[in-house]
């Protein structure tokens, strides 16, 4: 059975270079380990870099983009597995329905936005696979302070800390990824914050 990794990252191409460099490397660990990857279709920034890394190696990388970015030009040419949709929604469903994991790199609103329904999802029992975030350069470390904020007070249960792991190196990834306990639908049963302070 194929084993496939689904990549959330920028598609800004003006970032610092470290982050293209941690991008380049997680692609070659993951190829290198059999996974195929897919990703949101794009040829510039992070985004390019997982598609170009994969292609140059032979891998197997499936692109899923909206209709609308085809017409600005975002698509990435080479990819020839590439799944055109009509909404953003739709993009979002696709990138996870055949996916052991999701790994998410630094970026933008959007890629925020990909990670935290992902999270809801694995936080109401419908996602069992890991997330983790590759937290290059503490890039991610005011989303984790926000997440532990959260917990402390009463916005969602510590348990939920446990959502994702977070790797400082692409090496660390994979290990996240092979060391995940999965999360079943029985989470749902402390899915709901309890009553405090006497409050409803």
């Amino acid at each position: 059975m194929e084993k496939n990794v689904t990549v959330y990252c920028a598609s800004s191409p003006g970032i610092p270079l470290h982050y293209f460099e941690a991008a380049e490397k997680l692609t070659e660990i993951l190829v290198s380990e059999g996974y195929g990857l897919l990703y949101g279709g794009g040829a510039t920034g992070l985004m390019g870099c997982v598609a170009d890394t994969a292609l140059k190696m032979d891998g197997r990388i499936k692109g899923i983009i909206p209709r609308f970015m085809i017409e600005v030009e975002w698509e990435h040419k080479g990819v020839k597995d590439m799944v055109h949709v009509d909404t953003m929604h739709q993009r979002k469903a696709l990138l996870i329905a055949n996916t052991s994991a999701v790994v998410v790199l630094p970026g933008g609103s959007g890629t925020l936005e990909e990670l935290y329904e992902v999270v809801s999802l694995k936080k109401l029992g419908q996602f069992p696979h890991p997330i983790v975030l590759l937290n290059t350069k503490g890039y991610f470390n005011p989303l984790i302070e926000m997440a532990q904020k959260m917990a402390e007070e009463n916005f969602m249960r510590p348990e939920h800390l446990g959502i994702w792991d977070v790797a400082d190196t692409p090496e660390g990834v994979l290990a996240a990824i092979r060391n995940h306990v999965p999360w079943g639908p029985e989470v749902i049963d402390f899915a709901a914050i309890p009553k405090s302070n006497g409050k409803n």
